[in-house]
């Protein structure tokens, strides 16, 4: 008898380990999944008492000089009266899972009695959580430059839709979309991509395809980083208090049952070994998002013909208003010698 009380307890310790075990395993799989909502689900995170604490230390850490503010308003007073007059039209392309992606076109103004067609573009590719506007002051250099300019909302942010951030892995396919828009309207185009942060990285990811059109002339990559799972893992520690193991895998395995991509495929670092497009790598070098050690590694990695600027004193996006004058300059000398050498 006492043999079958112990084996009948034995009986009960097991299943109660085992519910335990179970409970233990679906609260982790919870926790992963509202992990990968929280950092890429821009509805999602907007619920959260985290979100504001975030953007309000992640805007903490930025660089907060009286030389960057005040370039920063000019650049903004001056984008806003270009855009009282400037022409612009609102055009939309569908991904093969039936999103709807929106960008503004802005179109190089013609000039001369001979109105000879102007085909220099450039595609201006903004950051994680952020919408085209953002995008709109170096849309207007490139403007008074003479370029076409195109600005989208990558996937899942500004008007287009979307079930998650792409980290630059979904984007850089949803992006050959808006290649194709650019040399439907002119097949002679030489386009440039300007992208900042995770819309950098996106680019760099694009030079890595084998069948990317000749008409790519050159990168601009202002603070990209190196890849998502990285990236990923800095921010579950910073933002969250949570280690990065075995989260991190957790959530890739989450995120290619979700959202159809996995956080490892998404490397700059790996594209740029193969990539033939010139480019120009930018960096502040008080970044406190994004390392500046990144940029150094994606430059050292990168096979094509590069070049990397580091300015001092800028953090998280901020090079152009750090110093607007070299960062401008530098990228009109970079694209000047590229542009005569392409097609």
């Amino acid at each position: 008898m006492r043999e079958n009380r112990n084996r009948k307890n034995r009986k009960k310790i097991t299943v109660i380990l085992g519910l335990a075990a179970a409970a233990l395993l679906a609260g982790y799989i919870i926790l992963v999944n509202i992990l990968v909502s929280a950092a890429l689900v821009p509805s999602f995170m907007e619920k959260l008492d985290a979100f504001e604490r975030i953007t309000k230390e992640s805007y903490a850490a930025q660089v907060q000089t009286s030389d960057i503010k005040i370039n920063r308003n000019a650049a903004l007073k001056e984008t806003r009266e270009w855009l009282k007059t400037a022409e612009s039209r609102k055009i939309s392309r569908e991904t093969e899972e039936g999103y709807r992606l929106i960008a503004e076109e802005f179109p190089a103004e013609e000039k001369g009695s001979g109105r000879q067609k102007n085909h220099k573009w450039v595609l201006l590719l903004h950051g994680y959580t952020g919408w085209k506007e953002e995008m709109y002051p170096f849309a207007l250099w490139y403007h008074q430059q003479g370029y076409h300019v195109l600005a989208p909302d990558l996937r899942c942010q500004g008007e287009s839709q979307g079930d998650f951030i792409g980290m630059g892995w979904t984007d850089h396919f949803d992006n050959m979309l808006w290649i194709e828009y650019i040399l439907s309207q002119d097949p002679e185009a030489q386009i440039i991509l300007h992208g900042q942060s995770m819309g950098a990285a996106a680019a760099l990811m694009m030079t890595g395809e084998e069948d990317l059109p000749e008409n790519i002339c050159a990168v601009i990559s202002d603070c990209a980083y190196t890849d998502a799972y990285s990236m990923f893992g800095e921010k579950i520690k910073e933002w969250f208090g949570l280690p990065a193991f075995p989260l991190v895998d957790s959530a890739c395995v989450a995120l290619r049952i979700r959202g159809g991509y996995n956080l490892r495929d998404a490397s700059a670092l790996d594209a740029v070994k193969k990539s033939r497009v010139p480019t120009l790598f930018i960096h502040g070098d008080e970044d406190a998002m994004i390392s500046v050690r990144m940029a150094k590694e994606l430059y050292e990695a990168a096979v094509c013909e590069k070049e990397l600027l580091i300015v001092e004193g800028a953090g998280h996006a901020q090079s152009q208003d750090k110093d607007p004058s070299t960062y401008y300059g530098k990228i009109k000398y970079f694209l000047g010698k590229n542009l005569a050498k392409c097609q």
